[in-house]
């Protein structure tokens, strides 16, 4: 099968952003973009059926429209539908099984700058075999130039491979033609501190043990992509906190989760979580061993 970018489609603000998104990555990438729309309740194909009949003409419609907009957009991307009559998730991780990515909308909550994940959105991502990538609803205003394209930030912890998140990252950025910035986050142990404040020579001494293991694990992948400019950061802070802060006004923000094994419930780890419900980017949710 060809290499594709597949983007869940329901015809909402936040799918509509999301399908946005993955043909601007699927350009870059030069791979073919997928329009998934799937309902249980979709008809099997007549022959031959005029619209007055035919029970699947509002989700072609659907399918069909962003279709029209993303190829006006992209004249060279190659651009597939498909009506899948399934339960969304199932579809969805069907999908992701065959994709490069997969990539959905997520619903922001204004009052607390945060995500909604509904029943479909959260079981894939903690299930999906691939990485997926959550959007949130474009809120520029119509006429108002786009904003310069920001970083990619990956969220590396430093212990295990992280090579699934740099693979992810580098490439982004080397297509983008934008800078990364990877990203450690160290809370402050209680040895650590003191009554007025921090032991000094303690975190330092932190920071330099975090900084040459970072400097290692970024080593082979700044040698693989030379024409992306990379910078590193470490932050004593929780790693949440840290992540988040670093993600704002970035293009992409990576960050894993470890890969579902049989009999073990799926999760998503703190950082993961964190960068979902509060970052404003897309985030890149990667599973790892």
């Amino acid at each position: 099968m060809q290499p594709v970018i597949t983007v869940g489609l329901d015809g909402s603000p936040e799918s509509l952003a999301a399908a946005r998104w993955a043909a601007d990555e699927a350009e870059k990438r030069r791979l073919t973009l997928r329009l998934l729309h799937s309902w249980p309740l979709l008809a099997p194909e007549p022959a031959h059926a005029s619209s007055e009949v035919d029970q699947n003409y509002w989700a072609k419609r659907l399918v069909h429209t962003a279709r029209a907009e993303l190829q006006a957009r992209h004249p060279g991307l190659t651009i597939v539908g498909s009506l899948v009559a399934d339960d969304a998730q199932e579809a969805l991780l069907q999908a992701a099984s065959e994709s490069e990515m997969i990539v959905l909308g997520s619903r922001g909550l204004e009052p607390v700058e945060s995500y909604f994940l509904g029943d479909v959105s959260m079981p894939v991502v903690a299930r999906a075999e691939r990485p997926v990538v959550l959007v949130r609803a474009e809120t520029r205003m119509e006429g108002t130039p786009r904003a310069p394209a920001g970083r990619v930030v990956v969220a590396l912890k430093l212990h295990g491979s992280s090579d699934d998140l740099l693979d992810l990252a580098f490439h982004t950025a080397a297509t983008g033609g934008v800078p990364l910035l990877a990203v450690h986050g160290r809370s402050v142990p209680l040895h650590a501190r003191v009554p007025w404040g921090m032991d000094h020579a303690a975190t330092d001494e932190m920071t330099r043990d975090a900084q040459g293991e970072l400097s290692k694990a970024l080593r082979p992948w700044r040698e693989k992509y030379p024409q992306v400019n990379v910078a590193d950061s470490i932050r004593l802070a929780s790693p949440a906190k840290a992540v988040v802060q670093a993600a704002e006004g970035a293009a992409l923000l990576v960050v894993g989760r470890r890969a579902h094994r049989h009999g073990v419930a799926p999760h998503l780890g703190p950082i993961a979580h964190a960068a979902i419900h509060h970052g404003r980017c897309p985030v890149a949710v990667v599973p790892h061993d």
